[in-house]
Protein backbone atom coordinates (compact mmCIF):
# COMPACT_ATOMS: atom_id res chain seq x y z
CA UNK A 1 0.00 0.00 0.00
CA UNK A 2 1.59 3.62 -0.37
CA UNK A 3 0.43 6.42 0.94
CA UNK A 4 -0.08 8.24 -2.15
CA UNK A 5 -3.12 6.62 -2.08
CA UNK A 6 -4.53 8.56 0.63
CA UNK A 7 -3.40 12.01 0.16
CA UNK A 8 -5.53 15.01 1.80
CA UNK A 9 -8.20 16.04 -0.59
CA UNK A 10 -8.30 19.61 -1.71
CA UNK A 11 -11.70 20.43 -2.23
CA UNK A 12 -12.06 23.08 -5.62
CA UNK A 13 -15.11 25.15 -5.34
CA UNK A 14 -15.19 27.19 -9.15
CA UNK A 15 -17.65 27.38 -12.13
CA UNK A 16 -17.41 24.60 -14.60
CA UNK A 17 -16.45 24.99 -18.30
CA UNK A 18 -16.66 28.29 -20.46
CA UNK A 19 -18.64 30.91 -18.78
CA UNK A 20 -19.32 34.65 -19.47
CA UNK A 21 -18.56 37.28 -17.57
CA UNK A 22 -21.68 39.62 -17.55
CA UNK A 23 -19.84 42.33 -16.55
CA UNK A 24 -16.91 42.77 -19.40
CA UNK A 25 -18.79 40.23 -21.68
CA UNK A 26 -15.52 38.28 -21.59
CA UNK A 27 -15.36 33.88 -21.93
CA UNK A 28 -13.43 32.30 -19.94
CA UNK A 29 -12.64 28.88 -20.08
CA UNK A 30 -12.15 27.68 -16.39
CA UNK A 31 -11.65 24.39 -17.34
CA UNK A 32 -8.11 25.59 -18.50
CA UNK A 33 -7.78 27.44 -15.31
CA UNK A 34 -8.22 24.31 -13.84
CA UNK A 35 -6.12 21.97 -15.78
CA UNK A 36 -3.32 24.24 -16.22
CA UNK A 37 -2.44 26.13 -12.61
CA UNK A 38 -5.17 24.92 -10.18
CA UNK A 39 -4.88 21.30 -10.06
CA UNK A 40 -1.12 21.20 -10.21
CA UNK A 41 -0.17 23.72 -7.64
CA UNK A 42 -2.48 21.38 -5.31
CA UNK A 43 -0.57 18.00 -6.82
CA UNK A 44 2.47 19.57 -6.54
CA UNK A 45 1.53 20.70 -3.13
CA UNK A 46 1.38 16.84 -2.17
CA UNK A 47 -2.51 16.89 -2.24
CA UNK A 48 -5.26 15.49 -4.28
CA UNK A 49 -7.32 17.96 -6.34
CA UNK A 50 -11.15 17.45 -6.63
CA UNK A 51 -14.12 19.58 -8.30
CA UNK A 52 -17.30 18.97 -7.62
CA UNK A 53 -18.05 17.65 -11.01
CA UNK A 54 -15.13 14.42 -10.83
CA UNK A 55 -17.00 12.98 -8.06
CA UNK A 56 -17.64 9.31 -8.72
CA UNK A 57 -19.93 8.60 -5.91
CA UNK A 58 -23.87 8.53 -6.22
CA UNK A 59 -26.64 9.27 -4.74
CA UNK A 60 -27.59 13.75 -4.24
CA UNK A 61 -25.52 15.79 -5.16
CA UNK A 62 -26.06 18.35 -2.39
CA UNK A 63 -24.94 15.26 0.30
CA UNK A 64 -21.76 15.26 -1.62
CA UNK A 65 -20.89 18.74 -2.14
CA UNK A 66 -21.45 19.70 1.59
CA UNK A 67 -19.61 16.56 3.04
CA UNK A 68 -16.51 17.89 0.57
CA UNK A 69 -17.07 21.10 2.33
CA UNK A 70 -17.45 20.43 5.88
CA UNK A 71 -14.66 17.18 6.04
CA UNK A 72 -12.32 18.14 3.17
CA UNK A 73 -8.77 19.27 4.51
CA UNK A 74 -8.38 21.62 2.53
CA UNK A 75 -10.50 24.05 -0.01
CA UNK A 76 -9.65 26.62 -2.89
CA UNK A 77 -12.73 28.88 -4.04
CA UNK A 78 -12.43 30.82 -7.77
CA UNK A 79 -14.64 33.79 -6.94
CA UNK A 80 -13.87 35.25 -10.46
CA UNK A 81 -17.65 35.66 -11.67
CA UNK A 82 -19.28 36.27 -8.13
CA UNK A 83 -21.19 32.56 -9.05
CA UNK A 84 -23.56 32.31 -6.19
CA UNK A 85 -22.83 28.34 -5.97
CA UNK A 86 -19.07 29.12 -5.24
CA UNK A 87 -20.28 31.88 -2.67
CA UNK A 88 -22.61 29.39 -1.30
CA UNK A 89 -19.84 26.90 -0.52
CA UNK A 90 -17.42 29.66 0.32
CA UNK A 91 -19.54 30.54 3.08
CA UNK A 92 -20.44 27.56 4.33
CA UNK A 93 -16.79 26.84 4.58
CA UNK A 94 -15.85 29.67 6.14
CA UNK A 95 -18.40 28.78 8.44
CA UNK A 96 -16.93 26.01 9.61
CA UNK A 97 -13.40 25.89 9.30
CA UNK A 98 -10.98 28.78 10.52
CA UNK A 99 -8.10 28.02 7.79
CA UNK A 100 -6.83 25.61 5.13
CA UNK A 101 -9.45 27.86 2.48
CA UNK A 102 -7.59 29.65 0.01
CA UNK A 103 -9.51 31.62 -2.40
CA UNK A 104 -8.59 33.14 -5.79
CA UNK A 105 -9.78 35.07 -8.77
CA UNK A 106 -9.04 36.66 -12.37
CA UNK A 107 -8.46 40.39 -11.59
CA UNK A 108 -10.81 41.32 -14.57
CA UNK A 109 -12.35 43.69 -11.62
CA UNK A 110 -12.94 43.88 -7.92
CA UNK A 111 -13.71 41.35 -5.46
CA UNK A 112 -17.06 42.08 -3.75
CA UNK A 113 -16.75 44.18 -0.86
CA UNK A 114 -18.03 41.28 1.56
CA UNK A 115 -15.11 39.23 0.48
CA UNK A 116 -12.29 41.64 -0.57
CA UNK A 117 -11.38 41.91 3.33
CA UNK A 118 -10.00 37.92 2.43
CA UNK A 119 -6.68 37.04 1.82
CA UNK A 120 -7.02 35.86 -1.75
CA UNK A 121 -4.80 35.15 -4.57
CA UNK A 122 -5.18 37.39 -7.78
CA UNK A 123 -4.83 35.66 -11.57
CA UNK A 124 -4.36 37.42 -14.97
CA UNK A 125 -6.93 36.81 -17.87
CA UNK A 126 -6.20 38.54 -21.20
CA UNK A 127 -9.12 38.27 -23.47
CA UNK A 128 -10.22 35.60 -21.07
CA UNK A 129 -7.48 33.56 -21.64
CA UNK A 130 -4.80 32.69 -19.09
CA UNK A 131 -1.07 32.95 -20.22
CA UNK A 132 1.40 30.66 -20.21
CA UNK A 133 3.07 32.99 -17.65
CA UNK A 134 -0.02 33.19 -15.86
CA UNK A 135 -0.70 30.27 -15.54
CA UNK A 136 2.65 29.40 -13.52
CA UNK A 137 2.71 32.54 -11.87
CA UNK A 138 -0.53 31.24 -10.56
CA UNK A 139 0.29 28.04 -9.93
CA UNK A 140 2.92 29.25 -7.92
CA UNK A 141 1.19 31.42 -5.80
CA UNK A 142 -1.62 29.09 -5.14
CA UNK A 143 1.18 26.24 -3.88
CA UNK A 144 3.01 28.17 -1.37
CA UNK A 145 -0.23 28.85 0.47
CA UNK A 146 -1.59 25.56 0.14
CA UNK A 147 1.85 24.70 1.49
CA UNK A 148 1.33 27.43 4.25
CA UNK A 149 -1.37 26.01 5.20
CA UNK A 150 -0.24 22.31 5.50
CA UNK A 151 3.34 22.90 7.42
CA UNK A 152 1.42 25.62 9.60
CA UNK A 153 1.56 27.25 11.75
CA UNK A 154 -2.32 27.68 11.52
CA UNK A 155 -3.91 30.91 10.76
CA UNK A 156 -7.27 31.85 10.09
CA UNK A 157 -8.75 32.56 6.89
CA UNK A 158 -12.00 32.69 7.63
CA UNK A 159 -13.06 36.28 8.57
CA UNK A 160 -15.87 34.76 10.99
CA UNK A 161 -13.00 33.35 12.90
CA UNK A 162 -10.60 36.19 12.57
CA UNK A 163 -13.58 38.91 13.45
CA UNK A 164 -16.11 37.62 16.02
CA UNK A 165 -13.89 36.53 18.98
CA UNK A 166 -14.52 32.96 20.27
CA UNK A 167 -16.54 32.57 17.34
CA UNK A 168 -18.46 28.55 17.44
CA UNK A 169 -17.12 26.00 14.93
CA UNK A 170 -19.58 23.39 14.18
CA UNK A 171 -17.90 20.38 16.44
CA UNK A 172 -19.44 16.98 14.18
CA UNK A 173 -19.36 13.91 15.99
CA UNK A 174 -17.08 11.21 14.63
CA UNK A 175 -19.85 9.30 14.01
CA UNK A 176 -21.25 11.37 11.79
CA UNK A 177 -18.30 12.45 9.71
CA UNK A 178 -17.91 8.37 9.60
CA UNK A 179 -20.79 8.39 8.08
CA UNK A 180 -20.55 11.17 5.72
CA UNK A 181 -17.57 9.69 4.78
CA UNK A 182 -18.59 6.46 3.82
CA UNK A 183 -20.54 8.15 1.03
CA UNK A 184 -17.49 10.47 -0.34
CA UNK A 185 -14.06 8.19 0.32
CA UNK A 186 -12.95 5.63 -1.23
CA UNK A 187 -10.64 4.30 1.45
CA UNK A 188 -12.01 0.29 1.64
CA UNK A 189 -8.67 -0.98 1.12
CA UNK A 190 -7.03 0.86 4.27
CA UNK A 191 -10.11 -0.32 6.22
CA UNK A 192 -9.46 -3.65 5.59
CA UNK A 193 -5.82 -3.78 6.54
CA UNK A 194 -6.71 -1.86 10.06
CA UNK A 195 -9.28 -4.92 10.74
CA UNK A 196 -6.55 -7.29 9.87
CA UNK A 197 -4.49 -5.53 11.71
CA UNK A 198 -6.20 -5.91 14.50
CA UNK A 199 -6.98 -9.53 14.45
CA UNK A 200 -3.82 -10.69 15.41
CA UNK A 201 -3.55 -12.41 18.01
CA UNK A 202 -1.86 -9.96 20.84
CA UNK A 203 -2.36 -6.11 21.14
CA UNK A 204 1.68 -5.88 20.89
CA UNK A 205 1.49 -7.95 17.64
CA UNK A 206 -1.66 -5.34 16.58
CA UNK A 207 0.58 -2.50 17.24
CA UNK A 208 3.18 -3.63 15.34
CA UNK A 209 1.19 -4.36 12.22
CA UNK A 210 -0.76 -0.73 12.80
CA UNK A 211 2.84 0.86 13.07
CA UNK A 212 3.54 -0.97 9.58
CA UNK A 213 0.58 0.54 7.68
CA UNK A 214 1.19 4.47 9.44
CA UNK A 215 4.94 3.63 7.70
CA UNK A 216 3.67 3.28 4.47
CA UNK A 217 1.40 6.57 4.54
CA UNK A 218 4.34 8.79 4.45
CA UNK A 219 4.45 12.00 4.84
CA UNK A 220 1.02 12.17 7.52
CA UNK A 221 0.92 16.23 7.08
CA UNK A 222 -0.17 15.54 3.45
CA UNK A 223 -2.44 12.41 4.40
CA UNK A 224 -5.98 12.56 4.68
CA UNK A 225 -7.80 13.71 8.11
CA UNK A 226 -10.37 10.67 7.95
CA UNK A 227 -7.39 8.19 7.20
CA UNK A 228 -5.21 9.62 10.71
CA UNK A 229 -8.53 9.62 12.75
CA UNK A 230 -9.06 6.16 12.17
CA UNK A 231 -5.25 4.86 13.03
CA UNK A 232 -5.36 6.95 15.61
CA UNK A 233 -8.87 5.30 17.11
CA UNK A 234 -7.06 1.66 15.89
CA UNK A 235 -4.32 2.67 18.03
CA UNK A 236 -6.22 3.35 21.01
CA UNK A 237 -8.31 -0.15 20.38
CA UNK A 238 -5.17 -2.10 20.86
CA UNK A 239 -4.04 0.15 24.24
CA UNK A 240 -1.05 1.44 22.00
CA UNK A 241 -1.18 4.88 24.21
CA UNK A 242 2.47 5.48 23.51
CA UNK A 243 1.86 5.32 19.62
CA UNK A 244 -1.60 6.92 19.98
CA UNK A 245 0.20 9.86 21.31
CA UNK A 246 3.05 10.09 19.62
CA UNK A 247 0.69 10.41 16.32
CA UNK A 248 -1.74 12.91 17.54
CA UNK A 249 1.53 14.91 17.98
CA UNK A 250 2.31 14.32 14.52
CA UNK A 251 -0.50 15.41 12.85
CA UNK A 252 -0.96 18.64 10.83
CA UNK A 253 -2.03 21.83 13.23
CA UNK A 254 -5.89 22.16 11.40
CA UNK A 255 -6.44 18.13 13.01
CA UNK A 256 -4.20 18.96 15.88
CA UNK A 257 -6.87 21.90 16.54
CA UNK A 258 -9.70 19.35 16.28
CA UNK A 259 -11.77 19.22 19.04
CA UNK A 260 -12.47 14.98 18.44
CA UNK A 261 -8.74 14.74 18.65
CA UNK A 262 -7.64 17.12 21.34
CA UNK A 263 -10.11 15.01 23.52
CA UNK A 264 -8.69 11.66 22.57
CA UNK A 265 -5.10 12.99 22.41
CA UNK A 266 -5.59 13.93 26.26
CA UNK A 267 -7.53 10.64 26.92
CA UNK A 268 -4.12 8.93 25.27
CA UNK A 269 -1.55 10.88 27.63
CA UNK A 270 -3.39 9.94 30.27
CA UNK A 271 -3.17 6.33 29.66
CA UNK A 272 0.29 6.96 29.25
CA UNK A 273 1.19 8.42 32.32
CA UNK A 274 5.10 9.04 31.52
CA UNK A 275 5.93 12.42 33.45
CA UNK A 276 4.09 15.40 32.56
CA UNK A 277 1.07 13.73 30.35
CA UNK A 278 -1.63 14.24 32.72
CA UNK A 279 -1.06 17.91 33.20
CA UNK A 280 -0.43 18.15 29.40
CA UNK A 281 -4.27 16.23 29.03
CA UNK A 282 -5.40 18.47 31.80
CA UNK A 283 -4.12 21.87 29.50
CA UNK A 284 -5.59 20.42 26.41
CA UNK A 285 -8.84 19.89 27.88
CA UNK A 286 -9.04 22.95 29.76
CA UNK A 287 -8.54 25.07 26.57
CA UNK A 288 -11.09 23.41 24.42
CA UNK A 289 -13.80 24.46 27.40
CA UNK A 290 -12.06 28.00 27.28
CA UNK A 291 -13.20 27.64 23.25
CA UNK A 292 -16.05 25.60 23.16
CA UNK A 293 -17.58 25.76 26.74
CA UNK A 294 -18.01 22.76 29.31
CA UNK A 295 -19.80 19.46 27.49
CA UNK A 296 -19.66 16.20 28.69
CA UNK A 297 -17.24 13.62 26.90
CA UNK A 298 -14.60 16.90 27.58
CA UNK A 299 -15.49 16.67 31.30
CA UNK A 300 -15.72 13.26 31.61
CA UNK A 301 -12.37 12.85 30.30
CA UNK A 302 -11.20 15.24 32.58
CA UNK A 303 -13.07 13.49 35.88
CA UNK A 304 -11.27 10.58 34.67
CA UNK A 305 -7.85 11.93 35.12
CA UNK A 306 -8.55 12.89 38.54
CA UNK A 307 -10.10 9.38 39.14
CA UNK A 308 -7.01 7.95 38.09
CA UNK A 309 -5.27 10.40 40.56
CA UNK A 310 -7.07 9.45 43.51
CA UNK A 311 -6.28 5.99 42.78
CA UNK A 312 -2.43 6.23 42.57
CA UNK A 313 -2.71 8.36 45.91
CA UNK A 314 -4.68 6.27 47.45
CA UNK A 315 -2.85 3.04 46.81
CA UNK A 316 0.41 5.09 47.94
CA UNK A 317 -1.56 6.17 51.12
CA UNK A 318 -0.60 9.58 50.29
CA UNK A 319 -2.87 12.64 51.88
CA UNK A 320 -3.95 14.02 48.24
CA UNK A 321 -5.84 11.06 47.52
CA UNK A 322 -9.08 12.68 49.61
CA UNK A 323 -8.54 15.83 47.22
CA UNK A 324 -8.32 14.06 43.95
CA UNK A 325 -11.29 12.02 44.40
CA UNK A 326 -13.47 15.41 45.51
CA UNK A 327 -12.30 16.94 42.23
CA UNK A 328 -13.06 13.90 40.10
CA UNK A 329 -16.16 13.88 41.82
CA UNK A 330 -17.27 17.64 41.12
CA UNK A 331 -15.46 17.37 37.31
CA UNK A 332 -17.80 14.51 36.56
CA UNK A 333 -20.90 16.35 38.22
CA UNK A 334 -20.41 19.36 36.51
CA UNK A 335 -20.01 17.03 33.19
CA UNK A 336 -23.40 15.40 33.47
CA UNK A 337 -25.25 18.40 34.31
CA UNK A 338 -23.86 20.34 31.69
CA UNK A 339 -26.03 17.89 29.44
CA UNK A 340 -28.02 15.35 31.64
CA UNK A 341 -29.02 13.36 28.69
CA UNK A 342 -25.05 11.94 28.75
CA UNK A 343 -25.36 9.44 31.44
CA UNK A 344 -20.93 8.49 30.92
CA UNK A 345 -20.19 11.04 33.80
CA UNK A 346 -23.28 10.65 35.69
CA UNK A 347 -22.47 7.41 36.57
CA UNK A 348 -18.83 8.06 37.56
CA UNK A 349 -20.21 10.12 39.77
CA UNK A 350 -22.30 8.10 41.23
CA UNK A 351 -19.41 5.35 41.60
CA UNK A 352 -17.15 7.72 43.28
CA UNK A 353 -19.55 8.83 45.49
CA UNK A 354 -20.29 5.74 47.29
CA UNK A 355 -16.66 5.13 47.18
CA UNK A 356 -16.34 8.54 49.66
CA UNK A 357 -19.47 6.94 51.36
CA UNK A 358 -20.01 9.42 53.83
CA UNK A 359 -23.50 10.63 54.64
CA UNK A 360 -23.51 13.26 52.52
CA UNK A 361 -21.90 11.39 49.43
CA UNK A 362 -24.28 8.99 49.85
CA UNK A 363 -27.38 11.42 49.73
CA UNK A 364 -26.10 12.46 46.49
CA UNK A 365 -25.21 9.22 44.74
CA UNK A 366 -28.83 8.22 45.49
CA UNK A 367 -30.39 11.75 44.14
CA UNK A 368 -28.46 10.99 41.03
CA UNK A 369 -29.17 7.48 39.95
CA UNK A 370 -32.61 8.09 39.21
CA UNK A 371 -31.40 10.83 36.64
CA UNK A 372 -28.62 8.88 35.33
CA UNK A 373 -31.05 5.95 35.09
CA UNK A 374 -33.81 8.04 32.61
CA UNK A 375 -31.01 9.08 30.75
CA UNK A 376 -29.57 5.60 29.80
CA UNK A 377 -33.45 4.33 29.48
CA UNK A 378 -33.94 7.33 26.82
CA UNK A 379 -31.03 5.42 25.32
CA UNK A 380 -32.75 2.11 24.75
CA UNK A 381 -31.34 0.99 28.09
CA UNK A 382 -31.05 -2.63 28.54
CA UNK A 383 -32.77 -2.82 24.68
CA UNK A 384 -29.37 -1.10 23.46
CA UNK A 385 -26.72 -2.19 21.38
CA UNK A 386 -24.37 -0.12 22.43
CA UNK A 387 -21.83 -1.71 25.46
CA UNK A 388 -21.82 1.82 27.70
CA UNK A 389 -25.38 2.10 27.66
CA UNK A 390 -25.71 -1.69 28.80
CA UNK A 391 -22.84 -1.38 30.48
CA UNK A 392 -24.20 1.63 32.59
CA UNK A 393 -27.04 -0.28 32.77
CA UNK A 394 -25.10 -3.44 34.77
CA UNK A 395 -23.35 -0.70 37.04
CA UNK A 396 -26.89 0.70 38.16
CA UNK A 397 -28.11 -2.76 38.77
CA UNK A 398 -25.35 -3.30 41.05
CA UNK A 399 -25.21 -0.23 42.91
CA UNK A 400 -28.98 -0.82 43.56
CA UNK A 401 -28.44 -4.34 44.21
CA UNK A 402 -31.12 -5.59 41.48
CA UNK A 403 -29.32 -9.22 40.95
CA UNK A 404 -31.83 -10.15 38.42
CA UNK A 405 -31.68 -7.29 36.12
CA UNK A 406 -28.00 -7.31 36.30
CA UNK A 407 -27.06 -11.24 35.71
CA UNK A 408 -30.02 -11.38 32.47
CA UNK A 409 -27.88 -7.80 31.06
CA UNK A 410 -24.44 -9.23 32.33
CA UNK A 411 -24.56 -11.46 28.96
CA UNK A 412 -25.29 -8.64 26.39
CA UNK A 413 -22.60 -6.34 27.85
CA UNK A 414 -19.57 -8.90 27.14
CA UNK A 415 -20.40 -9.56 23.89
CA UNK A 416 -21.35 -6.24 23.02
CA UNK A 417 -17.24 -5.09 24.34
CA UNK A 418 -15.46 -4.49 20.89
CA UNK A 419 -12.13 -3.57 22.52
CA UNK A 420 -10.82 -4.96 25.70
CA UNK A 421 -10.46 -1.44 27.71
CA UNK A 422 -13.89 -1.23 27.38
CA UNK A 423 -13.72 -3.67 29.76
CA UNK A 424 -11.19 -2.88 31.65
CA UNK A 425 -12.68 0.91 32.15
CA UNK A 426 -16.34 -1.26 33.56
CA UNK A 427 -14.21 -4.19 35.66
CA UNK A 428 -12.65 -1.19 37.54
CA UNK A 429 -15.55 0.43 38.51
CA UNK A 430 -17.26 -2.43 39.62
CA UNK A 431 -13.64 -3.70 41.13
CA UNK A 432 -14.43 -0.22 42.92
CA UNK A 433 -18.01 -0.52 44.15
CA UNK A 434 -16.72 -3.88 45.24
CA UNK A 435 -14.42 -2.20 47.75
CA UNK A 436 -16.83 0.56 48.96
CA UNK A 437 -19.64 -2.01 49.90
CA UNK A 438 -17.30 -4.42 51.81
CA UNK A 439 -16.40 -1.47 53.74
CA UNK A 440 -20.06 -0.46 54.21
CA UNK A 441 -21.25 -3.65 55.36
CA UNK A 442 -22.96 -5.08 52.14
CA UNK A 443 -22.99 -8.51 51.09
CA UNK A 444 -20.84 -8.92 48.04
CA UNK A 445 -21.28 -12.25 46.07
CA UNK A 446 -23.30 -11.44 43.54
CA UNK A 447 -21.20 -8.75 42.88
CA UNK A 448 -18.02 -10.73 42.62
CA UNK A 449 -19.52 -13.11 40.73
CA UNK A 450 -20.22 -10.23 37.88
CA UNK A 451 -16.64 -9.50 38.00
CA UNK A 452 -15.57 -13.17 37.91
CA UNK A 453 -17.02 -12.79 34.49
CA UNK A 454 -15.06 -9.71 33.09
CA UNK A 455 -12.27 -11.11 34.48
CA UNK A 456 -12.68 -14.37 32.05
CA UNK A 457 -12.98 -11.46 29.12
CA UNK A 458 -10.09 -9.48 29.32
Amino acid sequence: MSGNNYKSICFVAMPYGKKTDLATGTEIDFDKIYELAIKPAIEEAGLEPLRGDEELTGGIIHTTMFARLLLSEYVVADLTLSNPNVFYELGIRHAVKPFTTVPIYAKIHPLPFDVDMIRSIGYNLKNGILSKEAAENLKSELMKRIQQAINGPQANDSPLFELIPKFPAIKLPYEVTYSFRERVSHDKEFHERLDKAKLKPSNQERCVALLEIQEDLGDLKGTQASILLDLMLSFRSVEAWNKMTDLCEAFPDYLKNNIFVRQQWAFSLNRRNKPGDRDKAVSLLTEVMKEYGPDPETLGILGRIHKDRYREAKEKGSIIALAALDESISTYVEGFNSDPRDYYPGINAITLLIEKGDKEALKKAEQLAPLVSFAVARRGGASSNNYWDLATVLELNCISCDWVSAVNVLPKVLDKAKESWMLKSTSDNLRMLKQARICQGHNIEKLQEIIKEFEKCI
